[in-house]
């Protein structure tokens, strides 16, 4: 078996280098992912194209006309190098209106039932905490979020919907969610936001970014309804 050292780095396709900073899901790992991403934004390399971060790696592409892999991957080393010492990421605070139950969160009751507690448990305790975005992915602006007590873990469904409304509010397994468009998933959905997670009309898009905390407040259905 071979023994990996972290991080390490390695070609990905012919214009993009990985630079991989772990094998687990934390939020040391994750805070170093964009640390670098941020690195990489504030200061570009020639021929530096755009990054892609993850839970534990981040993707890093490259322009062939102006750079090769070994140039690129000596400038991904240098920042990599200077985290730690100079990068403190401070993250934003969102607050996300919940609409919990109802027609608005049609499995929270199996949530509950899958883990011998009560909705109102659930929702105080999928609201009673901050959550760390850890990646963007699956469909524009869905940010994964990590940290869920794992006292209300569950599932995916066993057979996805086909229509899944933006806003929804999901976990599945350990990690909670949301939907920002219209959209397929399999996620077990417990409750909806009115808040628009995406819009291509606003700039940036995206009401969220990875870094951020998020934190569900509970609201009543006809609060909810009138921010719309």
């Amino acid at each position: 078996m071979i023994e990996l050292y972290y991080p390490y780095f390695k070609p990905a396709g012919d214009h993009a280098l990985l630079a991989v900073f772990g094998d687990e899901i934390d939020l040391a790992t994750n805070h170093r992912v964009h640390a670098l991403d941020r690195l990489l934004q504030e200061e570009p390399f020639e021929g530096f194209v755009e990054t892609i971060p993850t839970y534990t790696s981040i993707l890093v592409y490259y322009n062939l006309l102006n750079t090769g892999y070994e140039n690129a991957l000596a400038a991904v080393k240098e920042k990599v190098d200077r985290i730690g010492e100079e990068i403190e990421l401070i993250p934003r605070k969102i607050e996300i209106p919940t609409v919990y139950g109802g027609e608005f969160g049609p499995d929270i009751g199996h949530v509950a039932q899958h883990n011998h507690l009560s909705i109102e448990e659930v929702i105080r305790i999928h609201s009673s905490r901050d959550y760390p975005v850890y990646m963007m992915g699956f469909t524009p602006g869905f940010p994964y979020l990590g940290g869920m007590d794992e006292a209300i873990a569950a599932p995916r469904l066993e057979s996805p919907r086909t229509h899944v409304p933006a806003g929804s509010v999901g976990i599945a397994g350990k990690q909670t969610g949301i939907y920002p468009i219209d959209s397929p998933g399999g996620w077990q959905i417990i409750g909806r936001t009115s808040l628009k997670l995406f819009d291509p009309k606003r700039e940036p898009p995206f009401l969220l970014a990875p870094g951020d905390l998020v934190r569900f407040v509970p609201a009543q259905a006809q609060a909810d309804k009138q921010q719309e």
